[in-house]
């Protein structure tokens, strides 16, 4: 147990973390790096340059005539999968802080970073980058002296690019993170940090063991649903599973026990043995908290199981989502799923189709309110199809959040214009070191769901972090918005607004719809209402065929009657003909702004 050390990898989006991991692996000779990210397995991953999913890896590496085995967690950068991050930082004792040497700390560096010291991590910090042109590390290192309060030679400078530094990199993870704790004797205890579905093996289980043995063939049992299985293959994880006949304290490994159903296996949950279990379970594990609510929906109804099927294997995947049934009146059953911001549900959808060949529509980000009726009922709203009548209403109460913004004090003018944009009131600022800046808004949860993050971002050149707390519900003049296509109102468009913003709000949906819907035989009307109220319109005009050309000359009658037929053909096809919403037009609304 002397010689092992895990560790992860955390740093802000795209400051070389996969890179680096790559000349850790080629280093150490676990493997043949011939394409960059070798860890970043996914198609989606590749295109896009970012880690979606924390991969888990095991190196060996001879340091001073001893053997060490490290293993390795490379980490995603981006907010919405921080989720995957806190995973796991709870299956290591160390982590390496990369920050890259032309950008500086950035915001998610420093919530990463917060998440790693709340459990006790060795940190080592490591400037990436700095074979570049552009590179800072003086003014970079300041930074890091400034955040975390280490000593100037204990900043190690790296280059993902050309191996510089990776052997101090090495040396620094065996000398200064400690082995892990644990006492072979206790009763087993492992923490389950990630989960994958495999079609031939069933649910495959990554743990970290924290106490105790597991062998092959061992009878465990999952302490918090209660299930028992037989071990029937566990092993460590190098780029495929290796197999072990027994994994101590302090490995990370795998284990695979014929599980089919997706709900017995929830991560964060221990692993115990039946015949000697242990008391309690492994704790500092927190539930997931969505942002952002969207209805998933099946474009052909009879794939709603399909689609069932299809979440299920993916929450496995990606333990962040989170789904429940629902219906609505124009696309059918489907589900209601939590996300935790707008790239993460991308990300859903586009693997959904690729992995599943699962095509849904998805409906347009909210939030859940609480509607009291003049009887003095309570009622949970979803979605505005759930919205009781108007005259029934008597105060409808929409979540609040407690958000910390931290930044530098260059983009306090426009943050605080965007917050109060949205609704928010500044409850306090406050300088933390240097020129960073702490301010605590208090803002209505329904505000920040779609564009918020995105906007916070490119109005502080992406130096700013956000997080929030849930802090209770608050009355609010709420309406609800409604979208008609000649006069039929489409659900999946409605939104829940507050007052102030809905003349707005209903005049750029109508624009927007009037370019995206494609032209028809017959006029199409676009209108948004409030209730009966109609408060904006739009109108596609149809498209005619000159009716009139074979006319040369001759008295205008002859023209007229030519028209007046094509009038009455246009509105008896009016009156049967429907229009089709096409799915980019579901997109661009999310996008307004």
């Amino acid at each position: 147990m002397k010689n092992i050390r895990n560790f992860c990898i955390i740093a802000h989006i795209d400051h070389g973390k996969s890179t680096l991991a790559d000349r850790l692996l080629e280093f150490t000779n676990t493997i043949q790096v011939t394409e960059g990210q070798m860890l970043d397995d996914m198609d989606l991953e590749r295109e896009r340059g970012i880690t979606i999913k924390s991969h888990a890896i095991q190196m060996e590496y001879l340091y001073k005539g001893e053997k060490y085995i490290l293993n390795l967690i490379d980490t995603p950068g981006h907010v919405d999968f921080s989720y995957e991050v806190s995973r796991s930082i709870a299956a290591c004792e160390g982590a390496l802080l990369i920050v890259d040497a032309s950008q500086g700390v950035q915001a998610q560096t420093i919530s990463n970073l917060y998440m790693a010291i709340e459990h006790d991590l060795e940190i080592i910090p490591v400037i990436n980058k700095c074979d570049m042109a552009s590179a800072m590390p003086e003014e970079v290192e300041d930074e890091i002296i400034e955040l975390l309060g280490c000593k100037r030679e204990e900043i190690i400078r790296a280059s993902g690019k050309t191996g510089m530094g990776v052997e101090e990199i090495l040396a620094a993870v065996i000398e200064r993170i400690p082995h892990p704790e644990g006492d072979e004797k206790a009763p087993l205890q492992a923490l389950i940090f990630d989960s994958v579905f495999n079609s031939f093996r069933g649910i495959i289980a990554y743990f970290k063991i924290e106490n105790g043995i597991i062998h092959t063939g061992d009878k465990v049992k999952f302490f918090n649903t209660g299930k028992e299985y037989i071990a029937d293959e566990v092993g460590v994880l190098k780029m495929d599973m290796v197999p072990r006949k027994e994994l101590r304290t302090g490995d990370v490994g795998y284990i695979i026990s014929g599980i089919k159903t997706s709900k017995e296996v929830k991560v964060g949950d221990t692993i115990t043995h039946i015949n000697y279990p242990c008391d309690k379970a492994i704790e500092g594990f927190e539930e997931v908290k969505p942002m952002v609510f969207a209805g998933v929906y099946p474009i052909e109804a009879e794939d709603f199981e399909d689609l069932r099927a299809s979440l299920e294997k993916l929450q496995l995947n990606d333990a962040s989502l989170t789904f429940q049934p629902e219906s609505s009146l124009a696309l059918g059953f489907g589900f209601r799923c939590g996300f935790l911001g707008l790239l993460h549900m991308e990300i859903v959808q586009e693997r959904l189709d690729r992995e599943f060949d699962m095509n849904v529509i998805t409906t347009v980000p909210n939030v859940s309110y609480m509607v009291y009726d003049k009887q003095g009922g309570v009622k949970e709203v979803h979605n505005p199809g759930g919205m009781p009548d108007p005259t029934m209403i008597d105060h409808i109460e929409e979540p609040y959040i407690k958000a910390s913004i931290i930044t530098t004090t260059d983009y306090i003018g426009p943050i605080m214009t965007l917050c109060l944009g949205k609704r928010g009131e500044l409850i306090k600022q406050e300088y933390i070191s240097g020129n960073r800046v702490e301010l605590h808004y208090n803002m209505p949860l329904g505000e920040i769901v779609i564009d918020f993050y995105d906007k916070l971002k490119s109005i502080s050149k992406g130096y700013a972090s956000f997080d929030y707390h849930p802090a209770g519900f608050r009355p609010s003049k709420l309406v609800k918005l409604d979208i008609l296509l000649n006069g039929e109102p489409v659900d999946a468009l409605s939104t829940l607004i507050h007052f102030d913003n809905a003349y707005d709000m209903g005049r750029r949906m109508c624009e927007k719809l009037k370019e995206l819907i494609p032209r028809q035989q017959f006029e199409i009307a676009i209108q948004a209402a409030i209730g009966s109220k109609i408060i904006a319109r739009e109108t596609i005009k149809a498209v005619r065929k000159d009716v009139t050309a074979k006319c040369y000359g001759g008295d205008v009658s002859r023209k007229r009657k030519l028209l007046e037929k094509q009038k009455r053909g246009k509105k008896r096809m009016k009156q049967i003909g429907n229009v089709e919403v096409p799915q980019k037009a579901f997109l661009a609304v999310l996008k307004l702004d």
